[in-house]
């Protein structure tokens, strides 16, 4: 007790509020203007996005297309099962075709503009085409399973589908780490030293079941700082990229391991499967009633004979589209709750507080920092900027007296988001975007 008397008496006064500005100010000027521009791009974006996307499912039907993929599987083979893998190669390449305008602006021309993209366009088109790949082969399953499911059970087919996707997801998942994710990026063991000691002694005092950190090679790809704890079971491994390691502080590397470690910790990805789920019920209930609807007044026109008929997917995948970006303030409320509870668990387990507020200013290069209130709910998938600057610094004014004397007072940021933001091209054009392993 007298021990923590002493320590209160030497602690110098600390405002969290100034504190927190002290931060928040290291972007301003024409870098906080880009990022905010960046970001609140975003919001059209997504809505034209799945404008694009809906508009190449209904050229798939409009044309005929859909029901001529549909004929040469039939031609190809008599089992259903290997009709619809067949089917979704066409559908996957011919949408891949019609959105690609769109998506290289999206993903390449704009990332460029803003700074962030590392990639020369060959390169970027060879990683695009393996995420095709293998969002295909994904599709393709999921699509011979739920069709499947519909010429077993015409009237309950949208109960057994959101389970066996669900399943899917959950594969998925585990599956990513150890063979999905080294197509893109090379994973490498962490070297020996201070830096991967302290992730270590962080994970084996939460009880994360890993003996090895990895660093993957993300600086190839952009300049963003990211991390993970990824996959379930068996595949479970802890993973920062290069980026991370390279633009922070040993506190700031700690304190965004710990935010990751909380996701592990706190059964954030079992979670999130379970209420996925849930959303999945809804959209598979919708797809029941909606689609058999739909073809009954357009399906003449299409060439599509019935709610089982494969020719109807991209009908099925309109919808799904609507439901979801209908649903985009939802599943950001649900993602956004876990972040923060990731973050208030990181805060804890990293005890690094201006680490802490350090990476959340790092992700201000291409996040808002300070939205409205309404804003963020509608649009945020992770706390703002400024909310996770503040909890920071609100956890340091609880702590103070445990830290070292030296981190007690107001920290400048190390290093100041200000000064990596100039390097952004002055140029850059600021065109009415958002941004994520898991990019905090």
């Amino acid at each position: 007790m007298l021990l923590h008397i002493i320590a209160a008496a030497i602690t110098p006064p600390f405002d969290v509020e100034i504190a927190s500005r002290a931060y928040l100010d290291t972007l301003k000027g024409a870098a906080r203007a880009k990022s905010d521009a960046y970001f609140e791009g975003g919001y059209w974006l997504t809505l034209w996005g799945a404008g694009v996307t809906m508009l190449s499912y209904w050229v798939m039907l409009r044309t005929g297309w859909s029901a001529k993929w549909r004929e040469l599987a039939e031609r190809i083979t008599r089992w259903r099962f290997v009709q619809a893998l067949l089917y979704a190669l066409p559908f996957g390449i011919v949408g891949a075709l019609l959105t690609l305008p769109w998506m290289i602006y999206e993903d390449y021309v704009r990332e460029q503009q803003y700074g962030l993209m590392n990639q020369s366009p060959g390169k970027w088109a060879v990683e695009q085409s393996i995420v095709l790949g293998v969002n295909t082969l994904i599709f393709a399953l999921v699509v011979a399973v739920v069709f499947a499911l519909i010429r077993w059970s015409p009237r309950r087919w949208w109960l057994w589908s959101a389970g066996a996707v669900t399943l899917l997801l959950a594969v998925f998942v585990m599956v990513t780490p150890v063979f999905i994710s080294p197509l893109l990026n090379t994973y490498k063991p962490m070297a020996a030293g201070p830096m991967r000691d302290q992730i270590l002694a962080m994970a084996h005092a939460n009880h994360i079941p890993t003996d090895n950190v990895y660093v993957f090679d993300a600086s190839k790809q952009s300049k963003r700082v990211s991390a993970n704890v990824s996959g379930l079971g068996p595949t479970i491994r802890i993973s920062l990229n290069d980026n991370l390691l390279n633009r922070a502080s040993p506190a700031g590397v700690k304190a965004v391991m710990g935010h990751e470690m909380g996701h592990y910790v706190l059964n954030h990805v079992p979670w999130m499967i379970a209420q996925f789920a849930v959303l999945l019920l809804a959209v598979m209930f919708a797809l029941w009633w909606s689609v058999p609807r739909l073809i009954a007044r357009c399906g003449g026109q299409w060439g599509v004979s019935g709610a089982a008929d494969l020719a109807a997917v991209p009908a099925y995948m309109l919808i799904v589209t609507l439901i979801f970006l209908v649903a985009t303030p939802v599943t950001n409320t649900l993602i956004r709750r876990h972040e923060a509870q990731a973050d208030a668990f990181g805060l804890d387990a990293a005890r690094a507080p201006d680490g802490f507020a350090e990476s959340a200013m790092q992700l201000s290069e291409y996040r808002k920092l300070e939205p409205g209130p309404i804003e963020e709910a509608l649009f945020y998938d992770h706390p703002s900027g400024s909310e996770r600057v503040h909890r920071a610094m609100a956890w340091k004014a609880a702590h103070l007296a445990q830290l070292p004397v030296d981190q007690r007072g107001v920290v400048r940021p190390f290093p100041a988001p200000s000064d990596r933001a100039s390097s952004m091209p002055s140029n850059a054009s600021v065109p009415p975007a958002a941004a994520s392993s898991d990019q905090r």
